[in-house]
C-alpha cells in the first residue's frame, strides 16, 4: 500500500489551498468521502476525505497489492483506478457506504516508511513534507525508489505522527 497525504487548505501540494471550487468542494466535506479528479487529462486520481469537515484533508491512494490471487497491476494510482473501475463519477461517494468500501485485515502489519510526496515540486516547502507513507513490505509502490529524505519545516506536521 502507498498513499499520500494533504493536510488542508495550508498544505500548498494540496487541491484545497486554492480554496472551495466545484472541483475541491468534496474535500470540505464529511471525511469517508471518494473524491475523485482526473490530472494530465488522462489519469483519474482517488483520494479519500479525511479529518473534520471544513479542513479540506484528503489521503490519495497511490497503489495497493491485489489479493485472493487477483493478477493486476495496481503499482500507480492511475492503475489502479483503471483496474478496480474507479471514476469520476463516483466523487463525492460515501464509502462507509456498500458501494465502495475499505476493509481492515486484524492480521496485517505494515512497516511504514515515510517519505517526500511524488509530483508537488511547485509546492514551496510543503515539497519536502514527510506525507508520503509505504509499506516496505510489499511490492506496490509507484514513482520513485523508497530512500530516506530530508526534512523542512513543513515536514514537522509528519512526524507529530511518529
Amino acid at each position: 500500500m502507498e498513499t499520500e497525504a494533504y493536510v488542508g487548505p495550508h498544505d500548498l501540494a494540496s487541491h484545497s489551498s486554492r480554496g472551495r471550487t466545484k472541483r475541491t468542494e468534496v474535500m470540505f466535506g464529511p471525511a469517508g468521502r471518494a473524491y475523485v479528479y482526473l490530472i494530465y487529462g488522462m489519469y483519474t486520481m482517488f483520494n479519500i476525505v479525511a479529518g473534520a469537515a471544513g479542513s479540506g484533508q484528503a489521503v490519495l491512494i497511490r497503489a495497493a497489492e491485489p489479493l485472493g490471487g487477483w493478477k493486476v497491476d495496481l503499482s500507480g494510482p492511475g492503475k489502479l483506478t483503471r483496474a478496480l473501475k474507479i471514476t469520476r463519477s463516483l466523487n463525492g461517494l460515501d464509502l462507509t457506504a456498500d458501494r465502495l468500501f475499505l476493509l481492515h485485515d486484524p492480521d496485517y502489519r505494515p512497516r511504514i516508511k515515510r517519505t517526500t510526496r511524488i509530483g508537488v515540486e511547485y509546492a514551496k516547502e510543503w515539497r519536502n513534507a514527510l506525507l508520503r507513507f509505504v509499506d516496505v513490505r510489499r511490492a506496490a509502490a509507484s514513482g520513485r525508489r523508497i530512500k530516506r529524505q530530508g526534512r523542512s519545516p513543513a515536514a514537522r506536521v509528519a512526524s507529530s505522527a511518529d
